[in-house]
């Protein structure tokens, strides 16, 4: 009997993401107004801290996948988000030292270098066509790259595609 095969990974950016630019959370369409979930916020927090939805985290971690931290925030995702989203500590992608400037956004290639064969979905705001051909190219297991707008973050639409996505790819 050969052994199941590996939960596909979520490769999770931060900013622009789980950290809406735009409106304000409260202001946004769809996201429940004075969630008390979350912690108090420390005078020096992050100045948008404020814009996470603590429910994410749930959302999240119900997802059929391992969720990995793919953010610049490297190991302060675990520090900072992770408690506020109720995650436990979740691995981060160590990114390499580059310098390399084109067309492909620097995280791609470290993400299927990471992902090691194995399927993956990519949340960030900064995704392009370009990557998505050179991960269809480059990646021989199912990956679904998955652009957020950054203005609103992950929304419950967002949630539904990854979802399904994940539910087809196992």
């Amino acid at each position: 009997m050969s052994a199941p095969a590996p939960r596909p990974l979520l490769f999770l950016d931060v900013d622009g993401t789980l950290i809406p630019l735009g409106t304000p959370t409260a202001a946004q369409p769809g996201v429940p107004h004075g969630n008390t979930q979350a912690p108090a916020l420390p005078a020096d927090a992050h100045p948008l801290l404020h814009k996470v939805d603590p429910e994410h985290g749930r959302r999240l971690e119900a997802l059929p996948c391992d969720l990995v931290w793919a953010t610049t925030w490297m190991n302060d995702a675990n520090d900072v988000l992770a408690p506020r989203l109720g995650l436990p500590t979740l691995p981060v992608v160590d990114w390499p030292v580059s310098d390399e400037v084109g067309i492909l956004h620097w995280k791609t290639r470290g993400l299927v270098e990471w992902a090691q064969g194995r399927p993956f979905v990519w949340v960030d705001d900064e995704i392009s066509h370009a990557d998505q051909q050179w991960v269809s190219t480059h990646h021989h297991a199912p990956a679904l790259l998955h652009q957020v707008d950054p203005r609103r973050g992950l929304t419950q639409h967002d949630f539904t595609v990854i979802e399904s996505w994940l539910r087809r790819a196992r």
